[in-house]
């Protein structure tokens, strides 16, 4: 008996530690909060430009246009919503104020608005409108309001920033939720100012004292997204062509932004390896030429191809994007941008339409502590929430999808698990063909989403070879097209 008791107790012990869980990788920080990746997860926003501008023909308007020129003769914005839910989009930014300073709501606090249009007798309301169908049709609403005023008679002072905080309060109180806040870098110049026409220059960096606004929006909306050239939700991708990098990080450090700096475009298109915030870069380009509609415009439409293109360089690199759509002088989104809408979310569904890693088989050289919970599969499975992983000591990694039968490939989509940092810097695939492993494509970043669209092959097998990370790789989804 005595030699039994030390046998027992040694298997008992061997058993504990082979049932031992294995932890899960540390967080590589910075890491998305929980808004940020709300935002990854909508992939496609629409934007709206619309005011005194799409009736004057101008971009950007000076500030003195008669409240009387807007008159939309049959807005209608379930019309706008609705379009946007059937293609795909899953919020609209309203730009509810821009530089010329037309409010398209009846602010309290200015006569420049459309309480003084004779658009429905005054009693009008876009934002109202907007928002509402935004509710109806299940899309998240969001706000445009340019801190540049060219109307408004105290702009440069204290006074306006009194006043342009009172319109954001209007706007968070009566017209939420309000899921993202957009503003871009226009901050001064020439303008109306109240009956005075004058350039006014300010202080862009202490003249709008951002952190007392944002804080200011913030408890209004604990949850808001403020996009700016350097975020601090989400920044710029440095370009109005719909072209995210291709090294696209999600971290930068906000304080190597500045005015003027050079090759800001790039470093704002790129973000930086080894940035210190998470903000992520959001691609805003228009349908058309311009912002706003345009007649001359209409016959310059972005094809449903080119749309796609754009698609692939936004969301395909790890960005959302965010189309503009402006509506016409009716008040309507017009029938060439619809046409292109809709063919563009035909494409969508045409190319992406069978995800074939569904019915595959994905083997990997190793995952993390040989446990289950980090295997393989995790990546066909079709949740996000597991995850492929390696050990803490391997930074490369490689992964066999077998398709069971010979097929044509165009597209392989990755996505890493970005809620424990993005890590991913360089990958290669490969695929089975002649008898022999072959590259087909080379990239860095991964980040939320990578799509790698190659010239359509047929193969039975790929290779994933995950080349260089900065910690160990994580991915959550392989999806073959």
């Amino acid at each position: 008996m005595s030699g039994i008791l030390p046998f027992l107790f040694c298997c008992l012990l061997i058993l504990s530690c082979t049932n031992k869980e294995v932890a899960p990788p540390a967080a590589l920080m910075p890491i998305p909060n929980e808004s940020q990746m709300a935002w990854h997860e909508m992939e496609m926003n629409a934007f709206v430009h619309f005011t005194t501008n799409t009736f004057t023909g101008k971009e950007w308007g000076y500030g003195d246009e008669k409240e009387s020129v807007f008159n939309p003769s049959e807005f209608n914005a379930d019309q706008w919503v609705s379009t946007f839910k059937e293609t795909g989009f899953k919020g609209v930014i309203l730009t509810c104020k821009h530089h010329d300073g037309f409010c398209l709501w009846p602010s309290q606090f200015t006569e420049h608005s459309v309480k003084n249009s004779p658009w429905e007798n005054g009693k009008g309301d876009v934002v109202r409108a907007v928002s509402e169908a935004c509710k109806k049709y299940g899309l998240k609403f969001g706000v445009y309001v340019s801190p540049w005023d060219r109307n408004h008679k105290d702009y440069g002072t204290q006074p306006y920033i009194d006043y342009y905080r009172n319109q954001l309060t209007e706007l968070f109180t009566n017209y939420g939720p309000v899921f993202e806040m957009w503003f871009d870098g226009a901050n001064g110049g020439d303008g109306f100012y109240g009956g005075k026409r004058e350039k006014r220059s300010i202080n862009g960096a202490t003249y709008y004292d951002w952190p007392a606004t944002l804080e200011l929006v913030r408890e209004m909306e604990p949850n808001i997204i403020f996009f700016s050239d350097a975020g601090p939700g989400v920044r710029w991708v440095g370009n109005e062509r719909g072209v995210a990098g291709e090294t696209n990080w999600n971290t930068i450090s906000p304080d190597t932004l500045f005015a003027g700096k050079a090759g800001i475009e790039k470093l704002l298109n790129v973000g930086s390896e080894t940035g210190n915030r998470w903000i992520p870069a959001e691609v805003d380009v228009s349908i058309r030429k311009g912002w706003f509609y345009h007649a001359e415009e209409d016959s310059l439409v972005k094809s449903p191809e080119k749309l796609l293109d754009i698609y692939l360089t936004s969301v395909g690199r790890g960005s959302t994007l965010l189309l503009n759509i402006p509506p016409d002088r009716r008040g309507l989104i017009h029938e060439n941008d619809l046409k292109s809408l809709k063919g563009f979310r035909d494409l969508l569904d045409h190319e992406f339409k069978t995800n074939l890693s569904l019915s595959a088989k994905v083997v990997a050289n190793s995952y993390r502590g040989n446990d289950d919970q980090f295997s393989p599969s995790n990546l066909i499975d079709g949740n996000n929430e597991t995850y492929w992983t390696t050990n803490d000591d391997e930074s490369t990694g490689s992964l066999e999808i077998d398709l069971g039968r010979t097929i044509q490939i165009k597209y392989i989509v990755l996505q890493e698990h970005i809620k424990l940092g993005q890590r991913v810097k360089g990958f290669t695939i490969e695929m089975w063909k002649d008898n022999k492993w072959q590259q087909v494509a080379a990239a860095t970043t991964i980040g939320y989403k990578r799509i790698i669209k190659i010239a359509p092959e047929e193969t039975n097998k790929l290779r994933i070879k995950i080349t260089s990370s900065r910690a160990c790789p994580i991915l959550s989804t392989i999806e073959i097209f």
